[in-house]
Protein backbone atom coordinates (compact mmCIF):
# COMPACT_ATOMS: atom_id res chain seq x y z
CA UNK A 1 0.00 0.00 0.00
CA UNK A 2 1.43 3.37 -0.59
CA UNK A 3 1.60 6.24 1.98
CA UNK A 4 -1.84 7.65 3.13
CA UNK A 5 -3.65 9.73 1.03
CA UNK A 6 -1.85 9.58 -2.04
CA UNK A 7 -3.57 6.55 -4.04
CA UNK A 8 -7.27 8.07 -5.50
CA UNK A 9 -9.55 6.07 -7.06
CA UNK A 10 -10.67 6.59 -10.49
CA UNK A 11 -13.87 8.63 -10.41
CA UNK A 12 -14.36 11.94 -8.35
CA UNK A 13 -17.66 13.93 -7.94
CA UNK A 14 -17.87 18.17 -8.54
CA UNK A 15 -20.76 20.26 -8.34
CA UNK A 16 -20.55 23.71 -8.92
CA UNK A 17 -22.09 27.04 -7.39
CA UNK A 18 -22.65 30.18 -9.81
CA UNK A 19 -25.74 31.89 -10.49
CA UNK A 20 -26.91 32.10 -6.92
CA UNK A 21 -27.54 28.34 -7.00
CA UNK A 22 -25.78 24.87 -6.93
CA UNK A 23 -25.89 23.05 -9.86
CA UNK A 24 -26.39 19.18 -10.62
CA UNK A 25 -23.35 17.14 -9.79
CA UNK A 26 -21.49 15.29 -12.23
CA UNK A 27 -19.24 12.30 -11.61
CA UNK A 28 -16.09 11.61 -13.75
CA UNK A 29 -13.03 10.82 -14.06
CA UNK A 30 -10.48 11.65 -12.35
CA UNK A 31 -8.60 14.33 -13.53
CA UNK A 32 -6.77 17.96 -12.58
CA UNK A 33 -9.60 20.71 -13.06
CA UNK A 34 -8.87 23.92 -14.73
CA UNK A 35 -8.95 27.37 -12.94
CA UNK A 36 -8.67 30.61 -13.42
CA UNK A 37 -5.03 31.69 -11.91
CA UNK A 38 -7.41 34.44 -10.18
CA UNK A 39 -9.83 32.01 -7.94
CA UNK A 40 -10.71 33.49 -5.01
CA UNK A 41 -9.33 30.43 -2.72
CA UNK A 42 -5.64 30.91 -4.53
CA UNK A 43 -5.29 34.50 -2.65
CA UNK A 44 -7.81 34.75 -0.15
CA UNK A 45 -7.56 31.02 1.18
CA UNK A 46 -11.52 30.73 0.86
CA UNK A 47 -11.34 26.52 1.27
CA UNK A 48 -12.65 24.33 3.68
CA UNK A 49 -12.70 20.27 3.67
CA UNK A 50 -13.41 17.38 5.37
CA UNK A 51 -12.10 13.69 6.37
CA UNK A 52 -13.48 10.43 6.73
CA UNK A 53 -13.72 6.46 5.66
CA UNK A 54 -16.32 4.43 4.48
CA UNK A 55 -15.29 0.62 5.41
CA UNK A 56 -16.07 -3.02 4.13
CA UNK A 57 -17.60 -5.27 6.55
CA UNK A 58 -16.98 -9.33 6.33
CA UNK A 59 -20.16 -9.96 4.61
CA UNK A 60 -18.76 -6.99 1.89
CA UNK A 61 -21.15 -4.40 3.05
CA UNK A 62 -20.15 -1.01 2.82
CA UNK A 63 -20.61 1.44 5.58
CA UNK A 64 -19.74 5.36 5.96
CA UNK A 65 -18.82 6.80 9.40
CA UNK A 66 -20.54 9.27 11.08
CA UNK A 67 -21.27 10.64 7.48
CA UNK A 68 -24.09 13.33 8.65
CA UNK A 69 -21.79 14.50 11.35
CA UNK A 70 -19.32 15.65 8.46
CA UNK A 71 -21.77 17.54 6.49
CA UNK A 72 -23.06 19.56 9.28
CA UNK A 73 -19.10 20.15 10.41
CA UNK A 74 -18.32 21.27 6.40
CA UNK A 75 -21.51 23.59 6.67
CA UNK A 76 -20.43 25.12 9.86
CA UNK A 77 -16.68 25.86 7.92
CA UNK A 78 -18.60 26.98 5.20
CA UNK A 79 -20.73 29.55 7.10
CA UNK A 80 -17.25 30.34 9.13
CA UNK A 81 -15.35 31.76 5.82
CA UNK A 82 -18.56 33.11 3.71
CA UNK A 83 -18.31 30.21 1.15
CA UNK A 84 -21.39 29.09 -0.33
CA UNK A 85 -23.28 26.56 2.16
CA UNK A 86 -23.59 23.39 0.49
CA UNK A 87 -27.09 22.01 0.98
CA UNK A 88 -26.74 18.72 3.62
CA UNK A 89 -28.64 16.52 0.90
CA UNK A 90 -26.34 17.57 -1.68
CA UNK A 91 -23.27 16.46 0.25
CA UNK A 92 -24.12 13.64 1.55
CA UNK A 93 -25.72 12.10 -1.70
CA UNK A 94 -22.36 13.02 -3.42
CA UNK A 95 -20.27 11.18 -1.13
CA UNK A 96 -22.85 8.45 -0.93
CA UNK A 97 -22.38 8.55 -5.11
CA UNK A 98 -18.92 8.30 -5.22
CA UNK A 99 -18.26 6.03 -2.65
CA UNK A 100 -20.70 3.85 -4.66
CA UNK A 101 -18.87 4.30 -8.20
CA UNK A 102 -15.29 3.49 -6.27
CA UNK A 103 -17.01 0.41 -3.89
CA UNK A 104 -14.40 -2.21 -5.66
CA UNK A 105 -11.45 0.31 -4.02
CA UNK A 106 -12.70 -0.17 -0.44
CA UNK A 107 -10.42 -2.20 1.29
CA UNK A 108 -10.71 -5.15 3.38
CA UNK A 109 -10.33 -4.04 7.40
CA UNK A 110 -7.81 -2.75 9.17
CA UNK A 111 -7.78 -0.77 5.66
CA UNK A 112 -10.77 1.57 4.29
CA UNK A 113 -11.89 3.80 1.58
CA UNK A 114 -10.71 7.69 2.83
CA UNK A 115 -12.94 10.26 2.06
CA UNK A 116 -12.46 14.21 1.09
CA UNK A 117 -15.09 16.55 0.32
CA UNK A 118 -13.43 20.02 -0.31
CA UNK A 119 -15.34 23.13 -1.07
CA UNK A 120 -13.25 26.49 -2.60
CA UNK A 121 -14.37 29.45 -3.70
CA UNK A 122 -13.69 30.17 -8.24
CA UNK A 123 -14.45 33.64 -8.10
CA UNK A 124 -11.98 35.21 -10.51
CA UNK A 125 -11.17 38.36 -8.96
CA UNK A 126 -7.95 39.74 -7.08
CA UNK A 127 -9.48 42.24 -5.66
CA UNK A 128 -11.86 40.29 -3.75
CA UNK A 129 -9.85 40.27 -0.30
CA UNK A 130 -12.36 42.10 1.68
CA UNK A 131 -15.64 40.17 -0.11
CA UNK A 132 -16.76 37.01 0.10
CA UNK A 133 -16.59 34.46 -3.11
CA UNK A 134 -19.90 34.11 -5.06
CA UNK A 135 -19.29 31.01 -7.05
CA UNK A 136 -17.29 27.47 -5.43
CA UNK A 137 -17.25 24.43 -6.23
CA UNK A 138 -17.27 21.22 -4.69
CA UNK A 139 -15.99 17.99 -5.23
CA UNK A 140 -15.31 14.90 -3.15
CA UNK A 141 -12.01 12.68 -3.36
CA UNK A 142 -11.65 9.21 -2.54
CA UNK A 143 -8.51 7.19 -1.53
CA UNK A 144 -8.00 3.59 -0.49
CA UNK A 145 -5.49 3.51 2.45
CA UNK A 146 -4.05 1.06 4.81
CA UNK A 147 -4.07 0.29 8.27
CA UNK A 148 -2.07 3.47 10.24
CA UNK A 149 -0.46 1.21 11.97
CA UNK A 150 1.21 -1.25 9.79
CA UNK A 151 3.86 -1.35 11.88
CA UNK A 152 2.49 -1.85 15.43
CA UNK A 153 1.56 1.79 17.27
CA UNK A 154 4.66 3.64 17.66
CA UNK A 155 3.88 6.41 20.36
CA UNK A 156 4.30 9.74 19.98
CA UNK A 157 7.21 12.56 21.63
CA UNK A 158 5.50 15.78 21.54
CA UNK A 159 6.27 19.23 22.11
CA UNK A 160 4.25 21.49 24.50
CA UNK A 161 3.95 25.17 23.38
CA UNK A 162 2.73 27.18 26.21
CA UNK A 163 3.17 30.28 23.92
CA UNK A 164 1.32 29.76 20.87
CA UNK A 165 -1.95 29.09 19.58
CA UNK A 166 -2.24 26.88 16.43
CA UNK A 167 -5.45 29.11 14.86
CA UNK A 168 -7.13 32.17 15.29
CA UNK A 169 -10.27 32.03 17.58
CA UNK A 170 -12.33 33.19 15.01
CA UNK A 171 -11.59 30.06 12.85
CA UNK A 172 -9.86 27.48 15.38
CA UNK A 173 -12.78 25.20 14.91
CA UNK A 174 -13.29 25.60 11.35
CA UNK A 175 -11.53 22.95 8.85
CA UNK A 176 -9.64 24.46 6.71
CA UNK A 177 -6.39 24.26 5.59
CA UNK A 178 -5.09 27.78 6.62
CA UNK A 179 -5.06 26.40 10.14
CA UNK A 180 -2.79 23.20 9.03
CA UNK A 181 -0.57 25.78 6.86
CA UNK A 182 -0.18 28.35 10.22
CA UNK A 183 0.83 25.19 12.41
CA UNK A 184 3.49 23.56 10.31
CA UNK A 185 6.01 25.76 11.23
CA UNK A 186 6.46 25.97 14.57
CA UNK A 187 5.75 21.71 14.06
CA UNK A 188 8.71 21.40 11.57
CA UNK A 189 11.24 23.74 13.85
CA UNK A 190 10.42 21.70 16.93
CA UNK A 191 10.75 18.17 15.44
CA UNK A 192 14.45 19.87 13.70
CA UNK A 193 15.13 20.86 17.46
CA UNK A 194 13.64 18.51 19.75
CA UNK A 195 13.22 15.36 17.74
CA UNK A 196 9.23 15.47 18.13
CA UNK A 197 6.60 14.51 16.05
CA UNK A 198 3.65 16.97 16.96
CA UNK A 199 3.49 20.22 19.14
CA UNK A 200 0.60 20.54 21.74
CA UNK A 201 -0.47 23.76 21.77
CA UNK A 202 -1.08 25.44 24.97
CA UNK A 203 -1.21 29.64 24.99
CA UNK A 204 -1.21 31.31 28.26
CA UNK A 205 -1.36 27.22 29.67
CA UNK A 206 -4.42 26.17 28.17
CA UNK A 207 -3.71 22.63 26.80
CA UNK A 208 -5.76 22.69 23.42
CA UNK A 209 -4.74 20.30 20.62
CA UNK A 210 -2.12 19.43 18.34
CA UNK A 211 -1.13 20.98 14.42
CA UNK A 212 -3.52 17.81 13.61
CA UNK A 213 -5.27 16.20 16.35
CA UNK A 214 -7.79 16.43 19.26
CA UNK A 215 -5.43 16.02 22.88
CA UNK A 216 -6.63 13.65 25.25
CA UNK A 217 -5.94 12.28 29.00
CA UNK A 218 -7.06 8.62 29.09
CA UNK A 219 -7.24 6.67 32.67
CA UNK A 220 -8.26 3.12 33.14
CA UNK A 221 -11.80 4.43 34.20
CA UNK A 222 -11.74 8.29 32.61
CA UNK A 223 -11.05 10.35 30.01
CA UNK A 224 -10.30 14.66 30.54
CA UNK A 225 -10.25 16.62 27.56
CA UNK A 226 -10.51 20.84 26.70
CA UNK A 227 -14.39 21.64 26.11
CA UNK A 228 -15.92 22.48 23.03
CA UNK A 229 -15.04 26.35 21.99
CA UNK A 230 -14.05 28.32 19.01
CA UNK A 231 -10.58 27.81 19.32
CA UNK A 232 -9.82 24.17 18.41
CA UNK A 233 -11.65 21.82 15.85
CA UNK A 234 -14.66 19.83 16.92
CA UNK A 235 -12.85 16.25 15.74
CA UNK A 236 -15.55 13.64 15.13
CA UNK A 237 -12.98 11.01 16.65
CA UNK A 238 -12.97 13.13 19.81
CA UNK A 239 -16.76 12.84 20.07
CA UNK A 240 -17.13 9.19 19.19
CA UNK A 241 -14.17 8.35 21.49
CA UNK A 242 -15.77 10.56 24.64
CA UNK A 243 -19.96 8.61 23.89
CA UNK A 244 -18.10 5.22 23.65
CA UNK A 245 -15.98 5.87 26.86
CA UNK A 246 -19.27 6.92 28.76
CA UNK A 247 -20.80 4.00 27.20
CA UNK A 248 -17.81 2.08 28.60
CA UNK A 249 -18.44 3.45 31.99
CA UNK A 250 -15.85 5.71 32.19
CA UNK A 251 -16.27 9.42 33.91
CA UNK A 252 -15.56 12.02 30.81
CA UNK A 253 -14.39 15.23 31.81
CA UNK A 254 -14.75 18.01 29.48
CA UNK A 255 -13.16 21.31 31.16
CA UNK A 256 -10.09 23.22 30.46
CA UNK A 257 -6.85 21.98 32.57
CA UNK A 258 -3.42 23.80 32.50
CA UNK A 259 -0.06 22.53 31.30
CA UNK A 260 1.09 22.00 35.17
CA UNK A 261 -2.33 19.50 35.58
CA UNK A 262 -1.13 18.07 32.59
CA UNK A 263 2.64 17.06 33.89
CA UNK A 264 1.32 15.79 37.06
CA UNK A 265 -1.79 14.24 35.64
CA UNK A 266 0.36 12.21 32.99
CA UNK A 267 2.42 10.96 36.01
CA UNK A 268 0.58 7.93 36.31
CA UNK A 269 -2.04 8.53 33.36
CA UNK A 270 -2.27 7.52 29.51
CA UNK A 271 -2.60 10.53 26.93
CA UNK A 272 -3.95 10.45 23.16
CA UNK A 273 -4.18 12.38 20.07
CA UNK A 274 -7.29 11.51 17.89
CA UNK A 275 -7.97 12.10 14.48
CA UNK A 276 -9.19 10.20 11.54
CA UNK A 277 -6.18 8.89 10.28
CA UNK A 278 -5.22 6.78 13.14
CA UNK A 279 -8.11 6.98 15.50
CA UNK A 280 -6.12 6.84 18.78
CA UNK A 281 -2.92 7.49 19.21
CA UNK A 282 -0.70 7.05 22.49
CA UNK A 283 1.54 9.98 23.51
CA UNK A 284 5.00 8.57 25.04
CA UNK A 285 6.91 11.46 25.90
CA UNK A 286 6.15 15.12 26.21
CA UNK A 287 8.85 18.02 25.95
CA UNK A 288 8.59 21.14 28.35
CA UNK A 289 10.90 23.50 28.51
CA UNK A 290 13.70 21.50 27.82
CA UNK A 291 12.74 18.68 30.60
CA UNK A 292 11.69 15.24 28.38
CA UNK A 293 8.55 13.32 30.84
CA UNK A 294 7.86 10.17 30.56
CA UNK A 295 3.92 9.19 29.49
CA UNK A 296 2.67 7.06 32.39
CA UNK A 297 6.28 5.33 32.92
CA UNK A 298 5.71 1.62 32.49
CA UNK A 299 2.68 1.82 30.83
CA UNK A 300 1.64 -0.40 27.48
CA UNK A 301 -1.00 2.49 26.88
CA UNK A 302 -3.80 -0.17 27.32
CA UNK A 303 -6.20 2.76 28.11
CA UNK A 304 -5.59 4.33 25.06
CA UNK A 305 -5.71 0.74 22.83
CA UNK A 306 -8.90 -0.08 24.96
CA UNK A 307 -10.96 2.77 23.49
CA UNK A 308 -9.19 2.66 19.99
CA UNK A 309 -10.56 -1.52 20.02
CA UNK A 310 -13.82 0.08 20.67
CA UNK A 311 -13.88 2.21 18.38
CA UNK A 312 -12.39 0.04 15.25
CA UNK A 313 -15.19 -2.36 16.46
CA UNK A 314 -17.96 -0.26 15.67
CA UNK A 315 -16.17 0.81 12.36
CA UNK A 316 -15.72 -3.00 11.40
CA UNK A 317 -19.90 -3.93 12.49
CA UNK A 318 -18.30 -5.95 15.65
CA UNK A 319 -19.73 -3.79 18.11
CA UNK A 320 -23.09 -2.90 17.83
CA UNK A 321 -23.75 0.67 16.28
CA UNK A 322 -26.29 2.57 19.54
CA UNK A 323 -25.60 6.05 18.24
CA UNK A 324 -26.35 5.61 14.96
CA UNK A 325 -23.42 6.57 13.45
CA UNK A 326 -22.84 4.28 10.18
CA UNK A 327 -24.84 4.63 7.07
CA UNK A 328 -24.98 2.12 4.41
CA UNK A 329 -23.88 2.56 0.45
CA UNK A 330 -26.00 0.62 -1.19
Amino acid sequence: MTAFGTQFSDQFITAEYRDGSWHKPELKPLAPMPMHPAAHVFHYASTCFEGFKAYRWADGSVHIFRLHDHVARMQKSAASLHLPVPDADLLAHMVLDVVAANRDDVPELPGALYLRPTLIGTLPNIGAAASPSTEAMLYVLTSPVGDYFAGGIRPLKILIDDVNARSTTQLGSTKTGGNYAAALGPTLAAKDEFGVDQVLFCPSSDVQETGAANFLVIGDDHVLTKPLDSTFLHGITRASTLALAHDLGYTVEERPFTVAELLDSIKTTDAALSGTAASLTPVGEMVYQGQTHVVNPGSEYGSVIKLRDALSAVHSGEREDTHGWLTQVD
